[in-house]
């Protein structure tokens, strides 16, 4: 077996800037494009606010557009800088790089394979976003090969405590027929390359996403480590939703779950949203596709009675950062919100504290205080 040498860190983490891609066109939210563009700048201020954004733009021209925009909203110019890239989407947490810490001190920028989720084929541009922002970062960009062949994982199906846990799902990554990611890889395949490529030793391996999802069971819909021994899981009140009974499963699993070192996992419950649905889809509206920054925590609403018991639930969670809706009713048409639209770019030490003590220590963000 391979001496860990890498750590993906966690995402409450330190940042550099979070990675943001401004979409040129509306293909993923038809009819709202016009309104998906201030929704970006909404997002983007707020970002801006507690640490710098990196922001991908197709063009020279359209650099000069956003930035327009951004005056408008009186976003800190100082706080954004450029990559101009063209890109098929903008769903960074997916084709984007997975920035990790080395045992000699350095980062690297690891590159998954993107395949447009096993179900789009319009995706080819987005293969060089890992290698366009490693330039950027000047970081060296390592390529995540597994029997002579690059690995194919999006940064949504996978979520990690820093210390060697990983939470991921059977529905995404071990589909037998639909929306296959790596053809005849086994669970032991997998957690050899989380292994190898992100320091991880212990998988936790949950059933089906929710509803709506077309990435075909994303974690970063269903639960979401708040510190290194607590994750906060969505749960669906209503017995005739259908995401009642696969949600339940998870959070039995979640419940019987221990951490890397043998640690009993602490689960925190969060209702979901009611039912969204736009033309003839349900779709994928979930709270815990939060966004983490320096500072604050961005949490996706949906002009929904259940928004102000999320937020109160992720504001006793994270008592030492801002805790903030932004509206995501037109962002959820692209089937995705905050969370799935951005990656975070993490700096090499955590709060000034090496990552080794992080792990040694008790939880950082707060002890859970609720359950639903």
């Amino acid at each position: 077996m391979k001496t860990i040498s890498r750590r993906f860190p966690a995402e409450w983490e330190k940042h550099q800037a979070t990675l943001l891609s401004f979409p040129a066109e509306g293909r993923d939210w038809p009819g709202k494009y016009h309104a998906i563009k201030w929704a970006f700048v909404e997002m983007i201020k707020k970002v801006t606010s507690y640490e710098p954004v990196i922001l991908i733009v197709k063009s020279d021209e359209m650099r000069e557009k956003v930035s327009v925009m951004l005056e408008q909203a009186h976003v800190d110019p100082d706080q954004v800088s450029y990559i101009i890239k063209d890109t098929n989407r903008n769903w960074m947490r997916d084709s984007g790089p997975a920035i990790v810490k080395t045992l000699n001190g350095g980062r690297e920028a690891i590159q998954f394979g993107f395949t447009g989720w096993a179900k789009y084929k319009n995706h080819r541009k987005d293969q060089g976003i890992p290698s366009a922002v490693a330039q950027h970062l000047g970081l060296p960009i390592v390529q995540a090969m597994y029997n002579n062949k690059l690995v194919v994982l999006e940064g949504g199906s996978i979520d990690v405590n820093g210390c060697g846990t990983l939470i991921t799902t059977e529905e995404c990554l071990m589909d037998p027929v639909q929306q296959i990611r790596n053809k005849g890889f086994r669970k032991e395949d997998y957690e050899n390359v989380f292994r190898e490529y992100l320091g991880v030793t212990n998988t936790i391996w949950l059933g089906e996403g929710i509803e709506g999802d077309d990435t075909h069971g994303h974690v970063d819909d269903i639960c979401r480590f708040v510190n290194r021994n607590t994750v906060v899981a969505v749960q669906e009140s209503n017995t005739n939703d259908p995401n009642h009974h696969k949600l339940e499963a998870n959070l039995e699993i979640l419940r019987n779950a221990k951490l890397e070192n043998d640690e009993k996992l602490n689960v925190v419950t969060m209702p979901m949203p009611g039912r969204l649905d736009f033309e003839d889809l349900r779709l994928p509206a979930s709270y815990v596709n939060f966004l983490m920054t320096n500072g604050c925590v961005l949490m996706p609403t949906f002009n929904d009675k259940n928004d102000y018991k999320a937020l109160g639930i992720l504001t006793d969670l994270f008592p030492d950062r801002d805790v903030i809706g932004i509206n995501a009713v037109d962002l959820v048409w692209g089937l995705g919100t905050l969370h799935c639209l951005s990656t975070s770019q993490t700096r090499l030490l955590c709060n000034g504290v090496p990552a080794l003590l992080l792990c040694m220590a008790p939880a950082l963000a707060g002890k859970p205080t609720r359950d639903l």
